[in-house]
């Protein structure tokens, strides 16, 4: 694709797949034998047919240009997105050996892609639509009733913490996880969302193991803050009031004058429970030196819409959210499509990066993580747990118990014993890596 001027990576292509057993059956499609008339444009477009076990092919075609990242369309049956052909598809045109030419778009990808710009260039124009009614009384006064709601629930919570300190940590254990639960459902229909995650992470911590009565106190604690700072939200200053309203779980919205920048994407993973499937995207603005998480949702089961090409570097508008420390951002436009980069993001030692966090921590205490790229560090695995040591040897960062243990031993083949740079995310359980670039090498590689 000569206006892109790059073919992705196997890695790009499959850090776009949902889940494993996706990326394993992408992985098995990425060879020419099911394939036919495949093809690809200079505008961004791959397309070709997959042989199936139906009697007719499956039509599969990824627009790779598109504003909102890779965009596709394929007529097999799979509700996940990318599914296993458009992974398979894009596996045998990042081999660039000649399977998937250049060309123009038949007529059933073109049909697709006309309509989908078509789409965009709608909802980019003010006038195609309609102006919504103004209502901003009714929205003041729904705004009122759930911050009264969450108010009752926060001094509910309070009460049944002061509870739990004159009864004495060991009646924790006695009650059961079942009480927390009651409590949460009361935070959840006081619409406090994050005041009923905070309280069903305090019953999951009775009996969880050695120590368990001191963690319980520390997060009984962040919770007790998180109460105070809501009720007492309009004597703390702006930032802080907009961390505390979203900790509890209300709704923010991109509040910072749009940034554009190259973005480089460093990496992407999702996370899920019995509710959400959650992508989390971190991207590092190569001309501005800011770091921005794009977080991205999906139903239960189902991929979020939007992925990007770890690796890559997009020219795009990036909005930031209000808050203290606050990192979040929304995709806005994209002027070109993704490229590659030499750019990197600047490493730290490791006490710099546990200095890092530390300072994140003092403005926003509920914090559980922070970016941070290690520069020069090597892995290894100890008796203690896996850790990412300074070459000299004397200071170490633990890796998190949670870290995918196929990533750390990537990480121990691309070091090889050399030192190398790793991005991740550095918290209170020790560092997750995401990301790393071996000495010498240009390309990152995706450790999630």
């Amino acid at each position: 694709m000569t206006q892109q001027g790059v073919r992705w990576t196997a890695d790009q292509v499959l850090a776009l797949a949902p889940d494993v057993p996706s990326r394993k059956a992408g992985s098995k499609l990425g060879v020419a034998g099911p394939w036919s008339e495949a093809g690809s444009s200079d505008e961004g477009t791959v397309w070709g047919l997959c042989k199936g076990s139906g009697s007719k092919p499956y039509q599969t075609v990824v627009d790779i240009a598109d504003r909102a990242g890779p965009a596709y369309k394929c007529s097999c049956p799979s509700r996940k997105f990318p599914c296993k052909h458009a992974l398979g598809l894009l596996l045998i045109w990042a081999g660039g050996d000649g399977t998937v030419p250049d060309g123009e778009p038949p007529a059933w990808a073109e049909e697709w892609l006309a309509s989908r710009r078509e789409r965009a260039e709608g909802k980019r124009s003010p006038a195609a639509r309609p102006a919504a009614p103004a209502d901003a009384e009714a929205a003041r006064g729904r705004a009122e009733k759930r911050a009264e709601r969450i108010t009752a629930g926060a001094m509910e919570l309070e009460q049944r913490l002061s509870d739990l300190l004159r009864a004495g940590t060991a009646s924790a254990e006695q009650s059961g996880y079942g009480l927390w639960e009651e409590t949460a459902a009361r935070m959840v229909d006081a619409q406090a969302p994050g005041l009923a995650a905070r309280v069903r992470e305090l019953g999951a911590i009775p009996s969880s193991g050695p120590g368990w009565p001191v963690r319980l106190l520390e997060e009984c604690a962040l919770v007790h803050l998180l109460d105070q700072g809501w009720l007492h939200r309009d004597q703390l200053p702006h930032d802080l009031a907009a961390t505390v309203r979203s900790r509890v779980g209300l709704p923010a919205q991109p509040q910072d004058p749009p940034l554009r920048d190259r973005w480089l994407v460093l990496a992407q993973y999702d996370t899920a429970d019995s509710k959400l499937t959650t992508r989390r995207i971190w991207l590092y603005g190569t001309h501005s030196g800011r770091t921005a998480l794009l977080l991205s949702y999906g139903a239960a089961g189902r991929a979020p819409a939007l992925a990007l090409p770890v690796g890559l570097a997009l020219d795009a508008q990036l909005t930031g959210y209000a808050g203290t420390r606050q990192l979040r951002a929304d995709l806005g436009e994209q002027f070109a499509a993704p490229a590659p980069t030499a750019e990197r993001p600047p490493g730290v030692r490791t006490d710099e990066a546990t200095a890092l966090y530390g300072e994140a921590l003092r403005d926003d205490p509920w914090l559980e993580s922070w970016p941070v790229t290690l520069a020069e560090v090597i892995p290894a695995q100890t008796e203690s747990g896996w850790q990412l040591a300074d070459p000299d040897g004397a200071l170490a960062l633990p890796v998190a118990a949670s870290a995918p243990a196929q990533g750390l031993w990537r990480l121990i083949a691309l070091s090889g014993g050399a030192p190398l740079t790793v991005f991740g995310e550095c918290g209170h359980r020790g560092f997750t890596p995401l990301a790393a670039w071996p000495q010498g090498a240009g390309e990152t590689v995706p450790l999630c």
